[in-house]
C-alpha cells in the first residue's frame, strides 16, 4: 500500500499505531515526537522496554517498524509538533493522520491544519484512569461527548478556527474529523491507596505517570489499533 501516513506522538496510543500500520503494509509511515524512553512507559508503551530507556521513541519505533515491514518507508521527525513545526511536517504530503498528542493547544493545531488542508484525522481522546477497553467509541468529533481533552478541542475549533457552532436546541453538525475516545468515567486515587470514581478533594491531581493513575496496555492499545483502523478503512475506501 503506498499511502501516506503520519502518527503525530508516539508514546502509547501512538506507539501501538504504528505497529499496526506497519502489520498491515502501508507503505510510508513518518513519526513525529521529540519524548525519549523513560521507565514509566514501561505499563503502556510499546517501545518501552529493557535496554530501550533513554532512546527517542522515534527511532525506536522506526526500527522496530522496519523488522516488521523491511520495504516501508520510514521517516523520523524528532520535533514536538506546534506552530513552528506544523507546515514543515504536514508539506510533506499525507493521505491521513493519527493525532496522538496529549497537549490540547498543539492537538487543535494540528486538527485543524489537518482540516484546511482536506486530510484525513483521527484525534484521540484521554485515557488516564480508565481500563475498560468495551467503553471505547469512534464517533464523529462532534459528537465525542463528555471527554475533557476532547472537549477543550472542540472549543477550540469553534472559537478560533471556524468549526461550526451547535445551533440552540438542535444537534451539533458533524467536524469531518473522526475521534477515538471512552465515555468511561476516570478512577481516582485516594489518600488511603485505594481506587474510587470519586474525585479527591485535591482537584489537582493529575492523571500520569507521576502522579495519580495512567493507564494500562490492553486499554491504551485499543485506542491505537482502533485509531489505524479507522485510518485503514478509510485509505482502503478510496482505493
Amino acid at each position: 500500500m503506498n499511502s501516506r501516513v503520519a502518527v503525530i506522538g508516539v508514546g502509547g496510543v501512538g506507539s501501538w499505531a504504528v505497529e499496526a500500520l506497519a502489520r498491515s503494509g502501508i507503505g510510508h509511515i513518518t513519526m513525529v515526537d521529540l519524548d525519549e524512553i523513560c521507565i514509566t512507559n514501561v505499563n503502556r508503551q510499546l517501545h518501552a522496554m529493557d535496554g530501550q530507556i533513554g532512546r527517542q521513541k522515534t527511532d525506536a519505533m522506526a526500527e522496530r517498524a522496519l523488522a516488521i515491514h523491511p520495504r516501508c518507508d520510514i521517516r523520523v521527525v524528532p520535533k514536538f509538533f506546534n506552530e513552528k513545526s506544523a507546515a514543515e511536517i504536514l508539506d510533506e504530503g499525507f493521505d491521513a493522520v493519527i493525532d496522538a498528542i496529549d497537549h490540547t493547544r498543539h492537538k487543535t493545531l494540528l486538527v485543524a491544519e489537518c482540516h484546511r488542508r482536506q486530510i484525513y484525522a483521527v484525534t484521540c481522546g484521554s485515557a488516564g484512569g480508565r481500563r475498560d477497553p468495551t467503553r471505547i467509541r469512534v464517533t464523529d468529533l462532534a459528537y465525542s461527548g463528555m471527554d475533557q481533552m476532547l472537549l477543550q478541542l472542540r472549543r477550540s475549533l469553534r472559537n478560533d478556527h471556524g468549526f461550526p457552532k451547535t445551533p440552540m436546541g438542535q444537534k451539533p453538525p458533524p467536524f469531518g474529523i473522526d475521534a477515538v475516545y471512552t465515555d468511561e468515567t476516570p478512577w481516582y486515587s485516594q489518600c488511603d491507596g485505594t481506587v474510587s470514581k470519586d474525585r479527591p478533594e485535591d482537584t489537582t491531581q493529575r492523571l500520569s505517570c507521576t502522579s495519580g493513575y495512567g493507564t494500562v496496555t490492553h486499554l491504551i492499545a485499543s485506542f491505537g489499533f482502533l485509531a489505524a483502523g479507522r485510518v485503514l478503512d478509510t485509505l482502503a475506501s478510496r482505493a
